[in-house]
């Protein structure tokens, strides 16, 4: 079975994939300095409470934290006896490469969420990823990345106003019912959802302008299905996006091995 690991800035997402379906999916915070002893220990207690029988033998990293990695490879080597497929490494194969500047380096958090994209709604997408950073990621019509935009996160906004602010408390982030606010918590709230729902429509309007075509909006991470609330921002909502595309790029790999 493939164990696939999406290392993202703030969390890292495992996910036990049978060939058809997740049996299971985990979430811890991300910390460089795991070892892969204490990933195994954590992993391993997990799947005997969920009752998870399962002989993995295959792993696929995506990494933006790459001092995380090191660790990742020795858990594979040491306790599942395999060489994991790393996202962004020449030994990885995509279905289609990315279409940038030369000298370009593309988050593999983007090159997997427009793998997973393509696969399931074919090309000329752009792909909205609410997290520490929101990025856009545009996929064009053969689905290749063809570029993006990246924005500060909707948490990261929120601390930076909370730190640059002493007398602004921290607040969830959440749907207003009004958009004046008459207290300061349902201000800032208020300009957090709204201020992202306009910022998410207007950059997808700029984009499909700039490309001269329709483009499906397709959103994905842990706050996409809030801001679908605002204004029919997305086309779809894909939750397991992330994890999908390392799936669709591992089994690219098997096949033109």
């Amino acid at each position: 079975m493939l164990l696939a690991i999406d290392c993202g800035n703030t969390n890292t997402v495992f996910s036990i994939w049978d060939g058809e379906r997740f049996l299971a999916t985990w979430r811890t915070s991300t910390e460089w300095q795991r070892t892969a002893d204490q990933y195994f220990v954590w992993l391993s207690t997990l799947m005997k409470i969920g009752g998870i029988e399962a002989t993995i033998d295959e792993m696929i990293i995506s990494s933006t934290v790459p001092r995380v990695v090191f660790n990742l490879r020795v858990l594979a080597d040491r306790y599942f006896g395999c060489r994991p497929l790393v996202v962004g490494k020449p030994e990885c194969r995509l279905p289609v490469a990315p279409r940038v500047d030369a000298g370009t380096q593309v988050g593999p958090d983007r090159l997997v969420n427009t793998a997973g994209a393509w696969d399931r709604h074919g090309g000329d997408l752009v792909v909205v990823d609410f997290g520490t950073a929101t990025t856009f990621d545009v996929v064009g019509r053969d689905g290749a990345y063809v570029g993006g935009v990246i924005s500060p996160g909707v948490n990261l906004s929120l601390e930076a106003l909370h730190q640059a602010a002493a007398a602004l408390p921290h607040v969830d982030v959440s749907k207003p019912e009004k958009v004046i606010g008459t207290n300061t918590v349902a201000c800032m709230q208020s300009g957090i959802f709204w201020g992202y729902v306009g910022l998410v429509r207007g950059i997808c309007d700029r984009i499909r302008a700039e490309r001269e075509r329709p483009m499906r909006i397709i959103g994905t991470g842990g706050l996409a299905p809030l801001f679908a609330q605002g204004d029919m921002l997305f086309d779809d909502i894909e939750e397991d996006l992330t994890m999908h595309g390392l799936t669709v790029i591992h089994r690219y790999n098997k096949e033109t091995a």
